[in-house]
């Protein structure tokens, strides 16, 4: 790799991931050169290819991106960030994937090892690139843990990555903008378990039986129950005292005993650990109506999940750009929780048509503040108001963190 770095290295996309491989370049004495759809430097398909012999990408670019493309034709070596920024930490890496739940349980794993007195980090797609981490810590000491959230646009690439163990909490529709269909977006996935090369690896109860529809065979001490499993006493008043986030403190606990690790410490770990924000909590109470934010449920499975911490029907504010699925299908099985819908954004019509043929109450609106102030004048004492969009937040939002603050900005204001 060292060769490769002696002459400018192209650095495809500038977001988080982009930002950290221009540091992690600079702290190993080499050139980056940052090329980028969204400013003016726009013109790596343009530039001579014998300029450079390193490419690193971003997980937005897709495999068949015509700048990746070009590269590869060129004889340039093309490396998505994470496999580049491992090649540099001498620490250890925990891998974290999923549907649903994988940044909560980066974080908590984080926090727990910490109080165990580990040297551990939260990274990776979780918003702190693996990259930028590298080259803060100057590597890592040998000790050190990266506790590595990782997507399937991050994972489907990898050719160097390794992890020393790897976690997959859940497996639902998502993604199929990008992956062209359920068994391609889990084998996107599944190269991560193919990457944690001598480690050990944990899946939950949906990963086992997907894996078995695509004929994929996991160790018998990677398989997790952790649906339908009861309460824990010790879990009472803790975020993970009930699901979804009960799935994540099973798979964490598996991993903590594999590891030989006490687990009074991840217990006082539950204890201690606050969730980070934009995930199914009440931010308010007005006039006998509670409402929710879930901004960070930009999928289906994980707007059903919340659906089911409610016994009676709520009002929804649901909507916005499209990631792929059976939408029609996603309206049927949430109907039946849902007393009123606000739909905003990109799929706005697409949802009023389904849920009209279902016969679900439904008024699309054209902005955040219009849902939240057609709910309250709909919401009577006793009613839940509930952010869980299903979709992604990019067609009106910076992010799922905009659209939330947003939300309980305007709640706030009521």
């Amino acid at each position: 790799m060292i060769p490769l770095l002696k002459s400018p290295v192209a650095v495809l996309g500038g977001g988080v991931s982009g930002s950290g491989v221009l540091a992690l370049l600079k702290s190993l004495g080499a050139e980056g050169v940052l090329f980028d759809e969204k400013t003016a430097r726009s013109d790596f398909g343009a530039v001579p290819m014998s300029t450079y012999r390193l490419v690193i990408f971003s997980p937005g670019f897709r495999p068949d991106h015509p700048w990746l493309v070009r590269a590869r034709g060129g004889g340039l070596v093309c490396l998505g960030e994470l496999d580049f920024a491992s090649l540099f930490w001498r620490g250890s890496v925990i891998a974290i994937t999923g549907t649903n739940g994988k940044t909560t349980l980066t974080e908590f794993l984080t926090h727990a090892l910490r109080l165990a007195g580990r040297d551990a980090a939260a990274t990776g797609n979780v918003g702190h690139s693996f990259s930028r981490l590298v080259a803060e810590r100057g590597g890592g000491a040998p000790d050190s843990v990266a506790v590595c959230e990782v997507s399937s646009f991050q994972a489907e690439p990898f050719q160097v990555f390794r992890a020393d163990a790897a976690i997959w909490t859940n497996f639902a529709e998502d993604h199929l903008e990008r992956h062209a269909d359920m068994q391609a977006y889990f084998m996107a996935k599944w190269r991560l378990f193919e990457r944690t090369v001598g480690g050990e690896v944990y899946a939950g109860s949906s990963v086992q039986s997907w894996a078995a529809q695509f004929g994929q065979t996991l160790p018998a001490s990677a398989c997790v129950t952790t649906l339908g499993q009861p309460g824990d006493v010790l879990l009472r008043h803790t975020v993970f005292d009930e699901y979804p986030q009960r799935e994540n403190f099973l798979l964490a606990a598996a991993w903590w005993r594999g590891s030989g690790m006490r687990e009074s410490t991840l217990y006082a770990a539950a204890q201690s650990f606050i969730i980070g924000p934009h995930r199914l909590s009440k931010v308010a109470e007005r006039a006998g109506v509670s409402w929710w934010n879930d901004s960070k449920a930009t999928n289906f499975h994980a707007t059903e999940a919340a659906l089911e911490q409610f016994r009676s029907p709520v009002i929804m504010i649901l909507g916005g750009k499209a990631k792929g699925g059976d939408i029609a299908a996603f309206a049927s099985r949430i109907a039946p929780k849902v007393k009123h819908a606000f739909l905003l954004g990109e799929t706005a019509p697409i949802l009023a048509g389904a849920l009209r043929d279902l016969k679900v109450s439904h008024s699309l609106a054209v902005s955040l503040s219009a849902c939240v102030a057609g709910a309250a004048a709909a919401a009577v004492a006793g009613d839940h108001v509930v952010l869980s969009p299903g979709f992604s937040s990019l067609d009106q939002f910076r992010g799922y963190d905009d659209r939330g603050r947003q939300f309980e900005d305007l709640v706030s204001n009521l």
